[in-house]
């Protein structure tokens, strides 16, 4: 990036890949400035100028584009997360503002709502893969894909090689891949190059020997314990051989303690697995995928009644944080994630994640908890229990009249209506899709709701009325309002309860004989089992 520090030295500038010019004399759209910016960064860092021409010879015009510099700089800096400083110039009279965006980090490309941008001379485009992926490499080579030295074929396991065979060839269709040898296998693959055998190999297909002598600490540790006791666990088993000799008897352990959990919907009686085996293989196969193989330590899966744990040593991958991890897809060992991908494990490498946040809540269960992680240390907690059995009625609902399919956004918004949680900008901006679909109502500005029909499904109408009652209205008016929704049937008072839960049974008593001295409603029948209906 060349040093310009003063006017003459910025109209002497070649605009391009550092240098941006904009007139922008009254205004400029912020969205604009931050996409500039992102390219400049992704370039190596640069300068945005607002109030000099960008055509020779150049001229400055002046610009009044972001009179309050300072707050336009936290923003970008808030989006874009790099540094950026700004500086203002009064040249003969005139208003000129510089950004000076620093470089993007090491190995880590800068992103503006999604996209890298970057300057192709001075056009603005997003940035190609094959220059994203070079920017990946420059954190250091894939530790998976090394050469280890000393290891042969012979270090490999034919159980291990031929479970990864049969996979390969059901995902592929591949009929061919049966009639190859198994060092052929492997070269196909890349666990084997014309160099050597690379780690890839041993922690997926390692013999037990040959992990002890090469990286021993490719190990997953099993481990059940009935209760929170310290001590020996009840039952632990360790696996020190490749991932594909053991990922299904670590599945049967689990299994062996995977309690049903019972709900009833009509007349039927449905069970729901305490672990969900996709979500549980899920969180193996991310550890194994993204663990650190050069810091010491083993991957535990650690059982309890009601919830599994998966730990991993390494901490989350470069440019992962908790809150992308759903955004962002980098695996720390690329060359496992290749192989991976080959054998029908390519969404559970890239977007597993995805999948065990949409199962949890599909099954009324409490999301994915990463307490306990920090930069040198992995751990998700799986919490089985199902939180509300009445939710599971809600997914049945949606999933019979919606045939699109819902994204990882979409459930997180769901569930989040409702357990009434605040959701986030991403799950707000699905919103109107939602609408759309019916799944959720809109009933002001601001607010959503799910659909009438949903709670219904879940015999809580009254929860509907209370959020969808107009805010300043008093307590009688919404208790009004949802006995009239229910006139053909009338309205008990438990479902009375629903709709001011913050009230106690006697305060809603005497609001119903207020109603009923004004002639509003009336019960029929007597005591609790009276329902109540609006006077039309």
């Amino acid at each position: 990036m060349p040093y310009l520090e003063t006017i003459p030295e910025l109209l002497e500038a070649k605009e391009g890949e550092h240098v941006q010019f904009k007139e922008a004399k009254n205004r400029f759209d912020f969205g604009e400035a931050a996409r500039c910016c992102c390219a400049l960064a992704n370039n190596g860092g640069g300068k945005l100028v607002f109030g000099i021409t960008d055509k020779r010879p150049r001229q400055v015009v002046g610009s009044r584009a972001f009179e309050q510099p300072e707050r336009t700089r936290m923003g970008l800096i808030d989006k874009l997360k790099i540094n950026v400083d700004f500086q203002l110039y009064d040249y003969e009279g005139k208003r000129v503002l510089v950004f000076d965006v620093k470089s993007r980090p090491i190995g880590m490309p800068v992103l503006y709502e999604g996209v890298a941008w970057i300057y192709d001379g001075d056009t603005l485009c997003p940035m190609p893969e094959d220059m994203r992926r070079r920017i990946y490499d420059e954190i250091g080579t894939d530790f998976s894909g090394k050469i280890c030295e000393g290891a042969t074929f012979d270090d490999l396991d034919e159980t291990a090689i031929e479970n990864f065979r049969s996979n390969w060839i059901e995902k592929s269709g591949n009929k061919q891949l049966a009639t190859r040898s198994r060092h052929q296998i492997l070269i196909d693959c890349g666990a084997i190059t014309d160099s050597g055998v690379t780690y890839a190999a041993l922690i997926l297909f390692g013999k037990n020997e040959a992990l002890t002598r090469f990286l021993p600490q490719a190990e997953i540790v099993f481990e059940y314990r009935s209760s929170e006791a310290s001590g020996p666990a009840n039952q632990r088993e360790e696996f020190r051989v490749g991932f594909f000799a053991c990922y299904d008897r670590i599945w049967e352990l689990v299994n062996l303690r995977n309690d049903k959990q019972h709900y009833q919907e009509g007349f039927f009686v449905f069970d729901i697995f305490t672990f969900n085996e996709r979500v549980v293989r899920e969180a193996i196969l991310n550890a194994v995928s993204h663990r650190n193989y050069q810091f010491g330590g083993s991957i535990f899966v650690r059982q309890y009644r009601d919830r599994l744990v998966v730990e991993s040593p390494g901490g989350l991958p470069f440019g992962i944080t908790l809150d992308n991890i759903l955004d962002r897809q980098l695996p720390r060992n690329r060359r496992i994630a290749e192989i991976l991908s080959l054998c029908g494990m390519v969404e559970r490498s890239g977007q597993g994640m995805n999948l065990m946040f949409e199962l949890s809540v599909q099954e009324a269960k409490p999301l994915p908890d990463f307490t306990g992680t920090d930069e040198f240390f992995v751990s998700v907690t799986l919490n089985g229990l199902i939180i509300d059995k009445a939710m599971l009625s809600v997914i049945n609902r949606i999933s019979e009249r919606s045939t699109e399919l819902l994204s990882t956004e979409d459930f997180l918004a769901i569930d989040a209506l409702y357990h009434d949680r605040p959701l986030n900008g991403k799950m707000q901006a699905r919103l109107p899709r939602l609408v759309e679909m019916g799944i959720v109502e809109h009933i002001g500005r601001k607010k959503y709701v799910l659909a009438r029909s949903l709670y219904a499904a879940t015999g809580k109408t009254g929860v509907h009325t209370r959020h969808v009652g107009l805010d300043k209205d008093t307590n009688k008016a919404l208790l009004l309002k949802h006995i009239r929704q229910n006139n053909d049937v009338g309205t008990p008072f438990k479902e009375l309860q629903q709709v001011l839960p913050g009230l106690t049974r006697g305060q809603i008593q005497r609001l119903m004989q207020e109603l009923k001295d004004s002639h509003q409603v009336y019960p029929q029948g007597k005591t609790s089992a009276a329902r109540w209906f609006a006077n039309v």
